[in-house]
């Protein structure tokens, strides 16, 4: 997997995870979904996104694979 496919993983991840918990638990769950949704719109624009950062410090290969 590459840090792109990895980073939408996670984010579609955090974003299902915190509309199922504002659901089921507390309504203020949504600032997470608001905050994760942020951040991709300011990596779209800047390119900065620290997740990808620390993944490629990790060794995780960037690109695709063709």
């Amino acid at each position: 997997m590459t840090i792109d496919r990895i980073v939408m993983a996670v984010a579609g991840s955090f974003i299902l995870i915190s509309l199922a918990l504002a659901h089921w638990h507390s309504s203020n769950w949504l600032w997470f979904t608001a905050f994760v949704g942020a951040n991709l719109l300011q990596a779209a624009f800047t390119g900065f996104c620290p997740m990808a950062i620390i993944l490629k410090r990790l060794g995780v290969k960037s690109g695709c694979a063709f």
